[in-house]
């Protein structure tokens, strides 16, 4: 049984990390920002697993040394995944709500691992695709990008809105670990997984009221609320496992996995949606538009990654029908 800790523990992506990682007998502690969200979820960990669980309240990630006192009561963990990032699109301040929190945030989970963790082999950032390409780059149909790729978005152009500095925030953020890496030389060495929109159930309960951002926008679906979305899609579960690939795999160290399976628009999520639940009696949108839509976005090659992972990744159909079965089961 080996000890891992997880920054950001209640997050979407990090509870299906959990899930993986107690599936596989590991050890795990999670930091929350509240007893009362560990108690949550701890009461949402599978009993069968409840021995294998702790968490850790770290109320800001951004304070000053907030996760000294943590690590050093867990000296003894031989991963760390850093998943906590802030992402909200709701707000006016964006360089104190979004960046600073963000790269402070790594900043500081570096640090402590660095001094207290000596034990440590590895950690594994959740980057994302918004640190590969800008928002507006990303709907270029002229550019092209792949794991060797960077945001080149200035930093003074990522403060007049939230999606702007949310893709910047993940930039710096990313950048400031790999810059540890470089300048510090640690114990430990570093994996990125960078993902695109991240679909899929929830790892353990679902509240069809409370969904993370993309669950949300199924869930929209669901009430007739429709907004055009494009962009890059992968399935949670295969997110999942690249962290867990990422931390036991030596041919991962140094690398950026590039998450991504390819496009998705709202509309093709509707296609689905009224395929398989045509007794929901949705509206339709404007049928089979969904390549129309996706085709004014960027051209992107994560064949690396998909090589070197080397399973099939999930298709946004099975994400968008396994999320939407939740929903419609969690109600009864």
């Amino acid at each position: 049984m080996v000890k891992v800790f997880i920054t950001g523990a209640t997050g979407f992506i990090a509870q299906h990390i959990i899930k993986l990682l107690l599936e596989h007998g590991h050890q795990v502690v999670g930091s929350v920002r509240s007893q009362r969200k560990g108690e949550a979820l701890l009461s949402r960990i599978p009993r069968q697993y409840a021995g294998q669980f702790k968490y850790e309240v770290v109320p800001e990630l951004a304070s000053p040394d907030a996760f000294d006192a943590t690590l050093q009561r867990h000296r003894d963990i031989r991963f760390l995944f850093h998943t906590a990032s802030p992402c909200t699109f709701d707000t006016v301040h964006h360089e104190q709500e979004l960046i600073i929190p963000a790269v402070n945030g790594t900043r500081n989970i570096f640090e402590a691992a660095h001094k207290y963790c000596p034990h440590l082999k590895r950690i594994v950032i959740t980057s994302s695709d918004s640190a590969i390409f800008s928002n507006v780059d990303e709907r270029n149909n002229k550019l092209f990008f792949n794991e060797q790729s960077w945001n080149s978005m200035k930093y003074e152009d990522a403060l007049g809105d939230s999606v702007s500095a949310y893709y910047m925030s993940k930039v710096l953020a990313e950048k400031s670990a790999w810059d540890f890496i470089a300048t510090r030389k640690p114990v430990f060495d570093l994996v990125a997984v960078n993902p695109s929109y991240v679909y899929g159930p929830q790892a353990f309960e679902c509240d069809p009221e409370n969904l993370n951002v993309t669950s949300a926008m199924i869930g929209n679906l669901l009430k007739c609320k429709y907004q055009i979305e494009i962009g890059g899609y992968i399935d949670v579960r295969d997110i999942a496992k690249a962290h867990l690939f990422a931390m036991e795999r030596d041919e991962a160290r140094g690398r950026r996995l590039f998450m991504t399976n390819g496009y998705f628009s709202t509309q093709m999520m509707l296609d689905f949606i009224n395929q398989h639940f045509p007794q929901l009696n949705l509206p339709k949108g404007n049928v089979g538009s969904g390549e129309r839509d996706v085709s004014v976005l960027a051209r992107v090659d994560n064949s690396a990654t998909k090589q070197l992972l080397g399973w099939q990744f999930g298709s946004l159909e099975t994400a968008v029908v396994d999320t939407v079965q939740q929903i419609l089961d969690s109600r009864k």
